[in-house]
């Protein structure tokens, strides 16, 4: 079922700003932005408003693409089971679907996905919940190739950090799985100078760079001494070891970089999901995710998404919301692993 692209309109009826305010003309200016919530970072820990939180997230890929009534009612769902973020991207293009809130070449805003961004993180910081903003050179899974130029990826950067300066609910993900050795590749020079930049406009905007894989000794130094970024977001191997290897790994990571002066937080970002690689059943996530809360990570993400094998695609799940909410395209297992997920946090937080 497809639903028809969501407009200016739309984000001035979710953010409560008046068309007459926004135009300047006949009437009063809108009143500036008072944000509510504020993410931080004590040691190797994430905060809400200056409390240490574990930051227990969900995928929500093409959530620019979503109308304001499913917004709504994954939202109000997340919240109720105990989430306290999201994941999506700015540069997202799946099944010829483009709701990048930038332009693919040249960076610069594209409307009105970006103003649909500005009401997402207006509904996000009311509920308390924190926003990650992810960009990417893409491959053939998110749309057409993007930001292949390193000047059009640093005006992304530009655009994203200078628009959403007065949001202190999200941060950003300067290069999904920047490793990989396919368009999607960003080297740590490149990284470097992306971080300096945002850094230029908004100093206390958290930033990290996501990893594919496990990260290597020298893949943490320079993560750690080169680009600087405030934490890790690693996206561990896929395999049906690999929620049993989640504990030990995040414990080395967090080891080496203490050693090499600053601790960094370790964000789960994108664990293994259903219908891609192994298929994992509620043991695995709950395994993946106690394991991670053991070895005292920042935070840990419930990843979905579309099926690699089917023709279409479907259930696509956070890939592609325009066939309705998120939890209603979730399976069994899912929704099983889903509702359990806080109280494992709980759980695993009292054995640390």
């Amino acid at each position: 079922m497809s639903t028809p692209s969501p407009t200016r309109r739309d984000f001035l009826a979710l953010s409560g700003t008046s068309l007459l305010g926004l135009a300047g003309c006949d009437g009063p200016a809108a009143p500036a932005f008072t944000p509510k919530t504020t993410l931080g970072i004590t040691g190797p820990q994430f905060t809400l408003n200056g409390r240490p939180t574990f930051l227990l997230g969900c995928s929500y890929y093409a959530a620019l693409g979503a109308p304001d009534s499913t917004w709504k009612s994954d939202l109000d769902e997340l919240q109720r089971l105990g989430f306290n973020w999201i994941r999506m991207w700015a540069t997202w293009a799946s099944f010829d679907n483009d709701i990048s809130a930038v332009h693919p070449k040249t960076g610069k805003a594209r409307q009105p996905y970006l103003d649909r961004l500005k009401a997402l993180l207006t509904n996000c910081d009311a509920r308390g919940m924190v926003v990650d903003v992810s960009l990417s050179r893409g491959n053939s899974v998110t749309g057409p190739a993007k930001l292949q130029k390193h000047e059009a990826h640093g005006e992304a950067v530009r655009t994203l950090v200078s628009e959403l300066k007065d949001w202190k609910n999200w941060y950003l993900d300067l290069s999904n799985e920047r490793n990989l050795t396919d368009k999607r590749f960003c080297s740590y020079d490149e990284l470097a100078a992306l971080a300096g930049l945002s850094r230029s406009i908004d100093p206390g905007r958290l930033l990290t760079a996501s990893f594919a894989g496990d990260f290597s000794p020298d893949d943490l130094q320079a993560y750690s001494q080169q680009v600087k970024v405030d934490f890790l977001s690693p996206h561990r191997p896929r395999g049906a070891n690999s929620p049993a290897e989640t504990e030990t790994r995040t414990t080395e990571w967090r080891a080496t970089t203490l050693k090499l002066g600053k601790e960094l937080p370790v964000m789960h970002q994108e664990p293994f999901r259903r219908g891609y690689g192994f298929s994992p059943e509620v043991k695995d996530f709950l395994t993946d995710l106690e394991g991670a809360v053991r070895a005292g990570a920042g935070g840990w993400c419930f990843h979905q998404g579309d099926v690699r094998k089917a023709p279409d695609g479907r259930p696509r799940r956070s890939f592609d919301l325009r066939d309705g909410p998120l939890f209603s395209q979730l399976d069994d297992v899912e929704k099983q692993a889903i509702s359990q997920m806080a109280a494992s946090v709980k759980t695993a937080s009292g054995t640390r």
